[in-house]
């Protein structure tokens, strides 16, 4: 699978899933143009649109203006920011919009916000008449390069993050890099996380051009646009080979264990923990409880620390603010992972650098006491 241009600086990844196969744009200003490329690739005439308050103030007028212009008949819903939207209620009022405004299954659920909106809107469409089109329109780098591709769609449950969703593959992605322009900092590190991810998870050399170009990436440009295309493409290949997680996939859960007992110990308040910090937490201590285990050495564990600490991304629990749960809390929450398989815990690690593998029996007793060290730091 290869990336391919199109347009000038507009980037194609084809996900090649036989009837259900679909192409991931990259490129600036996509969002004013998502009416003809919808149009002409999907022949929708009817969409509904979900997004949250923060990405609708700067557009949703815009894309609403062109899916008009190009003849598509929409209808919206606007939803509070932030992981608490990613519940029961938000879900259900998603698709009592779709079936109020006659969604069919020809027609389109359209995700125009971060991962929060697409998955939240992507298990609306897997549902909703037992499955309409679907097109995500990702608006931050974190929902770019990894929750907008692949299909895995979902809401949190008060025993855990995504416990609840389907796998519902979009009709299209259109990644609008001119959207990341408007990112907080804090935003973008975040989603800079899951793009050095891809480096840790099978790739050494792309992690070391990120160690070198980092700044270019952050900075906007090729290097951005390069760094965007190469993570949809690493995702896509996973996806291809398996799709629903049944083997391969689960390396692109490297940090989320860790990661997602933390959001959950934080009870998803984003003011402390957004989910790309708690994965760049969840990589430092894979790698470090890899080496604890003798399975890589100290040195990979510290090389990753060292990057994502110079791109400002948490590495500590301790970085996290407030007070947490004790471990055992944490513990629970690494046992409601979905990763677990008949009560045996799931982690990913690694033998070093981009040598990352799926560990299917880790002892409950092993991450408990490395907690109780790490809590300890």
């Amino acid at each position: 699978m290869t990336v391919t241009l199109s347009r000038e600086n507009e980037r194609v990844v084809h996900v090649p899933l036989g009837d259900r196969a679909y192409d991931i744009l990259i490129g600036p200003d996509l969002i004013s143009h998502a009416g003809g490329e919808i149009t002409s690739r999907l022949k929708v005439r009817k969409a509904a649109i979900v997004t949250d308050e923060n990405v609708a103030s700067q557009y949703l007028d815009r894309l609403v203006d062109s899916l008009q212009t190009d003849g598509v008949e929409t209808v919206s819903l606007t939803l509070p920011p932030g992981e608490k939207t990613k519940s029961l209620e938000p879900l259900a009022a998603v698709c009592d919009m779709a079936l109020s405004a006659r969604i069919e299954r020809n027609d389109a659920i359209i995700a125009l916000g971060g991962g929060v909106i697409g998955d939240l809107a992507g298990f609306a469409a897997g549902i909703v008449r037992r499955g309409v089109r679907f097109v995500q329109i990702p608006t931050s780098l974190l929902s770019q390069v990894d929750s907008s591709v692949g299909g895995k769609t979902g809401i949190n449950s008060r025993h855990g993050k995504n416990l609840l969703g389907v796998f519902h593959q979009p009709d299209l992605v259109l990644s609008d890099t001119s959207a990341l322009d408007s990112l907080s900092e804090r935003e973008f590190r975040a989603g800079y996380a899951e793009v050095a991810k891809y480096g840790l998870i099978d790739r050494p050399d792309f992690f070391e051009w990120l160690e070198k170009n980092w700044r270019e990436v952050f900075a906007g440009g090729p290097a951005r646009a390069e760094a965007i295309a190469i993570s949809c493409q690493s995702k896509a290949d996973v996806v291809v080979e398996d799709e629903r997680e049944t083997g391969r996939r689960a390396l692109l859960n490297l940090g989320h264990t860790f990661g997602h007992a933390l959001e959950a110990a934080t009870q998803y308040d984003s003011s402390r923990l957004v989910h790309g910090e708690g994965v760049a937490i969840g990589m430092v201590l894979a790698h470090r409880f890899s080496a604890r285990l003798n399975l890589a050495s100290t040195d990979d564990a510290k090389r990753v620390e060292a990057h994502l600490k110079a791109v400002g991304l948490p590495t500590e629990i301790s970085d996290i603010p407030g007070e947490l749960p004790p471990r055992e809390v944490l513990m629970d929450a690494i046992a409601q992972d979905k990763k677990v398989k008949s009560g045996k815990l799931t982690f990913i690690l690694t033998h070093g650098i981009g040598q990352s593998f799926v560990a299917n029996d880790v002892a409950a007793s092993e991450v408990e006491l490395f907690l109780k060290e790490t809590l300890a730091r």
